[in-house]
């Protein structure tokens, strides 16, 4: 469906492997640096997601991808009964769950390693699903969205929040010069790894967006299919329905 963009060039481990790698290396300064480089915008995004998903009333929730846990605690504000987050990462996960056991939400948020694309849970377990900017990290973005679509409920629903690529002047060409030049400088001097954040602007490049992440969904099974641009076109929340 999309090119395959991984993080190191040099490496001859697979893009699951590489990503994971990547996450564990940056995981130190990955809240600092989403805070610094988003200028705090992504806060809105993920509120957005979670009230469009709220209408269910979802007591389980599944968030893949679920990082530093930031998008389930989030979701908490909706009362679900349990929230399960899972990462490839797992220097990303430990950081999630001393962020949950601070906050004194571990009776209801649960943090473990699991892959997307091959998840340990039965058919039918989820009420929602939610996917915060991991989907485009997927080794095989058909693969990945099967497997959301198997573990959701009946009647279940599906928000996943992901950069886009902008179309309109001047937002492009602004877009893509803090994508290009901006974002990697401003990683490689806090996070020590370059590649991590020249790997964000390729693989958003690369990754599907708009109808042709929306056709991904609808080949999966999902039906109602929804974008919602974020902030003049930088970002998309997908929302979908079994």
């Amino acid at each position: 469906m999309s090119e395959k963009v991984i993080p190191y060039k040099n490496s001859h481990e697979s893009k699951k492997e590489q990503v994971a790698a990547m996450f564990n290396n940056i995981a130190p300064k990955y809240d600092f640096l989403n805070q610094l480089l988003s200028l705090g915008i992504h806060k809105g995004w993920r509120k957005k997601a979670i009230r469009l998903i709220a209408a269910n009333k979802p007591k389980q929730i599944l968030d893949i991808a679920t990082g530093t846990g930031d998008f389930a605690i989030e979701a908490i504000k909706i009362q679900p009964d349990k929230i399960i987050g899972i990462d490839i990462s797992n220097g990303m996960l430990q950081l999630g769950i001393d962020k949950i056991k601070q906050l004194q939400l571990q009776d209801k948020i649960e943090l473990q390693l699991g892959d997307s694309e091959n998840m340990p849970f039965k058919d039918n377990s989820f009420d929602a699903i939610t996917v915060g900017f991991g989907v485009r990290n997927f080794e095989n973005i058909e693969k990945g969205v099967s497997e959301i679509y198997r573990v959701m409920n009946q009647g279940g629903i599906l928000a996943v929040l992901e950069f886009s690529k902008p179309k309109k002047f001047p937002i492009k060409q602004l877009y893509n010069f803090y994508f290009k030049y901006v974002t990697p400088t401003v990683g490689k001097v806090f996070s020590k790894d370059a590649s991590a954040y020249t790997y964000l602007p390729e693989s958003v490049n690369a990754f599907p967006d708009g109808e042709d992440f929306l056709s991904a969904l609808k080949n999966a099974g999902f039906k109602k299919t929804e974008a919602i641009p974020l902030t003049f076109g930088i970002a998309s929340i997908y929302i979908a329905h079994k």
